[in-house]
């Protein structure tokens, strides 16, 4: 069901510094769409019966939500499990209910082909409106094939592909790696994924920081396996009193990551933990830095007092993170260095992804995925508000980093 701007009628929550005028003082925040479950406008019936057969659906979650500048909302579905039709998607209105369609076509979801997008959990998009897709290229936490994991860039006005550049081995273990998110700085000519080293169930965590330099198209691992970048040794957490993974507890590394509108500074956090990190990304950018120096140069900013998983920085100087524990949006002020809570909802659970859309506004996702994918599964799949995409107004000027 959609619901265009739906006030929520709560009390008005606290309002960013610069925030210069609430969009409607008594709801601050709206829902933009909801689903019990997902579904798509599918390319032919046979599909769609699979899908329905399968009960594939079970494993469909919206992770990344953002909006192009035509206003086109897009959502990111990770292969996690089997069946899943599309990773990456646009949402089309079909008989006035929201449906997801294969972007940028369906070929390019082909699952099995590693030219095509496997499982795309992070992406961007710039300035320029070109889209930074980050594939893991692995299906159902399977070894990623030779080729899957990649860097795609499309170019949204023109629909086209500009590049296609492949991971190296190396750079993203095929076993272990779970390339998580990314933020790009067309400025410096750099682009920076985290690496949340929980690909293999089960095993241990190989977090880090990958860094891409769009001019010698090369790759750098940074930060591997430092503490920053690692679960918390035996952290465990909960979500409206109800253990996060009961039987198995979630570990994850490195996971949201933003980068200042000055492009001097990436913050970055893990999950299985609270603490936000930083670090000067003038010694990112240098791929001569020795490892040990920028590994004793990553700053601990304190603890959000919440674990996070997306994050993203606005064109002001602050970023906003996910709170899960919290059950809702934070940010951090980096000119006081204090964090702060912005809005909190009981539906928002297991808040995914934050971005921009450069009217004012953040636009972020609730997907429930520690219910989904805890064993067992614990959703009841006839409650609408299972998967929300919400819209927050923040202030008249406040865009992304990227307008920064």
């Amino acid at each position: 069901m959609y619901i265009p701007y739906h006030p929520m009628g709560m009390q008005q929550q606290t309002a960013l510094p610069h925030a210069r005028k609430a969009h409607h003082p008594t709801s601050p925040y709206q829902m933009l769409f909801h689903w019990n479950r997902l579904d798509w406008n599918f390319p032919n019936v046979a599909m769609k019966q699979r899908f329905e057969l399968h009960q594939y659906w079970k494993h469909c979650m919206p992770a990344g939500v953002k909006v192009d500048r035509q206003g086109r909302f897009y959502v990111s579905v990770p292969r996690w499990a089997e069946g899943v039709p599309a990773t990456l998607n646009t949402i089309v209105m079909v008989n006035g209910k929201p449906v997801l369609n294969a972007f940028p076509s369906w070929e390019w979801n082909t699952p099995g082909d590693v030219r095509a997008l496997q499982s795309v959990l992070g992406y961007e998009i710039d300035e320029h409106n070109r889209m930074w897709i980050l594939d893991q290229g692995k299906i159902a936490y399977n070894t990623s094939p030779e080729g899957s994991q990649k860097l795609v860039i499309w170019d949204l006005s023109a629909n086209r592909l500009i590049d296609s550049i492949v991971i190296p081995d190396d750079i993203a273990p095929p076993r272990t790696s779970f390339l998580n998110d990314i933020v790009v700085d067309n400025r410096n000519g750099y682009a920076y994924i985290t690496d949340s080293g929980s690909g293999w169930p089960d095993h241990e965590v190989y977090g880090g920081i990958i860094v891409y330099n769009m001019r010698t198209k090369r790759f750098r691992r940074v930060l591997d396996s430092h503490y920053s970048t690692q679960d918390v040794p035996r952290f465990r957490f909960e979500i409206d009193s109800e253990p996060v993974y009961r039987n198995k507890p979630v570990r994850i590394g490195a996971d949201g990551i933003a980068l200042a509108a000055d492009r001097e500074t990436l913050f970055y956090c893990q999950v299985t933990g609270r603490n936000l990190y930083a670090i000067d990304t003038g010694l990112l950018r240098n791929f001569d830095t020795p490892d040990p120096l920028i590994r004793n140069s990553v700053q601990a900013l304190g603890s959000k007092g919440t674990t996070t998983d997306g994050m993203y920085a606005d064109n002001q100087g602050h970023v906003f993170y996910t709170m899960l524990e919290g059950k809702g949006i934070g940010y951090y002020s980096p000119c006081t260095r204090s964090f702060h809570k912005l809005l909190s909802d009981d539906r928002m659970l297991w808040v995914d992804g934050v971005a921009f859309d450069q009217r004012g506004s953040i636009i972020f996702n609730n997907n429930r995925l520690h219910r989904m994918f805890g064993e067992p599964q614990n959703i009841d799949w006839d409650d609408p508000y299972n998967l929300i995409i919400w819209r927050a107004y923040i202030g008249r000027d406040v865009k992304s980093y990227l307008y920064g």
